[in-house]
């Protein structure tokens, strides 16, 4: 590895000293996994998932990299060709693009059969509001970006092979579904004009409309809008914003151009809030949406919302950027969902956590990062919480205990601000609740749609 490049640290500018922690039994990664190491092999050698991410005429030269605890020079090397991967031990060489670094400790909790957060992936080790002193990915940044699906799916049949897949719910397969899609006209500040796509499902009272994540769409929510207790009791609404998804590009969109702002937001919801004629809907949205929660509680006369439900949302988030979602050197369809995968939990259904990926996969060039311009600090809310009114529109938080973006610990710190506010941590859920477990997840919302009926002044209060 050149020096130059030599290494990107988290919490450190300098990779620990292997005496600090020579004694411990992760310390030489390699001696760990060597029983695993011919099953590893093997099960590279047929895996679809990996020959997918690593067949490609483009692959022209061999391309290796590392995963090795710190201080230590013994490694797991993997060599990339044209549709294969190989997995040996080596020492760390001039040779090697990059390497992946990790305390001993932190290994260990990564090879666990059932990782807790935030463990359930490297990206999750990494960290970006956790930071974890000792992680730190050594040598050429680009290329560990570039390779980003090739490592991650090389961790995954390493852990594997030596405890065996985490197990995970399952899903019930569905034959018949309720969900019926349309387009409207909005117009929203920033944005401009925009022919918007929206979906409804359910015979319910309630009204409650349903936003996607950043860079996203709403097919997050097929789950959801598809289950019977939710059609029962909601009509429910859930709408691709201007230029992501299914929508159309906006009145003043240029490719690659793309930004959000709380005015932006809060005036395209508002726009479908009255286009539908909803009455006193409830708002709810994860991540980015779940800020926007946040400050339409804080302006829900102008929106015309009569709740709130923010999942993963916070007052404030300032994280590191980078700018591999948005750069000429790194693709971001494979890029951006990859970033992404390891916010969720390791037990949730596979083909939901392939449904994100996908869908993460599927958006336009810069869609993503503009949108993080509202989610990484251009959403502050902390002089506010404490002036939401929540007897006319109350905010029940969730959060999934997996997410190491914004943390159970992060939208309770808020929620302790808002008079009246309440919020509860989802067991087995991550980032994204709604899509990786819409069984469990419905559970939580419907305790929270019944809190803001209960609570919410003129209503149920008999």
């Amino acid at each position: 590895m050149s020096h130059p490049e030599r290494q990107k640290a988290n919490g450190s500018g300098s990779e620990p000293s292997q005496s600090a922690f020579s004694s411990h039994p992760w310390a030489d990664l390699p001696s760990q996994l060597q029983s695993a190491l011919a099953s590893a092999n093997e099960a590279a050698s047929t895996d679809g998932q990996l020959k997918a991410f690593t067949t490609s005429n483009a692959i022209d030269a061999p391309a290796t990299f590392a995963i090795k605890a710190a201080g230590s020079d013994n490694a797991i090397l993997v060599t990339v060709t044209n549709g294969n991967a190989d997995i040996r031990t080596g020492g760390v060489s001039e040779g090697v693009l990059f390497a992946l670094s990790a305390l001993p400790e932190q290994w260990q909790e990564f090879f666990r059969e059932t990782p807790v957060a935030p463990y359930q992936s490297y990206w999750g080790m990494f960290g970006m509001n956790i930071k974890q002193a000792g992680i730190a990915v050594l040598g050429d940044q680009t290329a560990f970006a570039r390779w980003t699906h090739v490592w991650r799916r090389v961790l995954e049949l390493l852990h594997d092979a030596l405890v065996g897949p985490t197990p995970t719910d399952d899903e019930p397969e569905v034959d018949e579904d309720h969900i019926v899609g349309r387009y409207i006209y909005v117009t929203s500040p920033l944005w401009g004009r925009c022919k918007i796509f929206y979906e409804q499902s359910g015979e319910g009272e309630q009204d409650i409309v349903f936003l996607h994540t950043a860079g996203s769409d709403s097919r997050q929510y097929h789950g959801v809008l598809n289950d019977e207790r939710m059609r029962r009791k909601c009509r429910m609404v859930a709408f691709d914003l201007p230029a992501h998804g299914r929508s159309f590009p906006y009145e003043k969109y240029l490719p690659g151009n793309h930004t959000n702002t709380e005015d932006a937001y809060i005036g395209c919801i508002a726009a479908v809030v009255k286009k539908l004629a909803l009455n006193k809907p409830i708002i709810c949205g994860a991540s980015m949406a779940g800020q926007v929660c946040l400050a339409v509680a804080a302006r829900a006369q102008e929106v015309g919302a009569g709740g709130t439900i923010p999942l993963q949302g916070s007052d404030y988030l300032n994280m590191d950027r980078q700018w591999h979602d948005r750069s000429p050197y790194v693709n971001q369809a494979l890029f951006n969902p990859e970033w992404i995968y390891g916010m969720m939990s390791p037990t949730a259904p596979l083909k939901n956590r392939q449904l994100i990926w996908h869908l993460y996969s599927a958006q336009a060039y810069g869609i993503f990062h503009g949108d993080l311009d509202f989610y990484f600090g251009g959403w502050d809310g902390r002089a506010r919480m404490s002036g939401i009114d929540t007897k006319t529109c109350p905010v029940y938080m969730l959060t999934g205990e997996y997410d190491w973006s914004n943390t159970p610990a992060m939208s309770q710190a808020t929620c302790d601000k808002i008079p009246g506010g309440k919020h509860q941590a989802m067991k087995g859920l991550g980032h994204f609740p709604a899509t990786e477990n819409p069984k469990v997840f419905v559970g939580y919302v419907l305790e929270a749609i019944e809190h803001i009926q209960k609570t919410r002044v003129g209503e149920g209060l008999a």
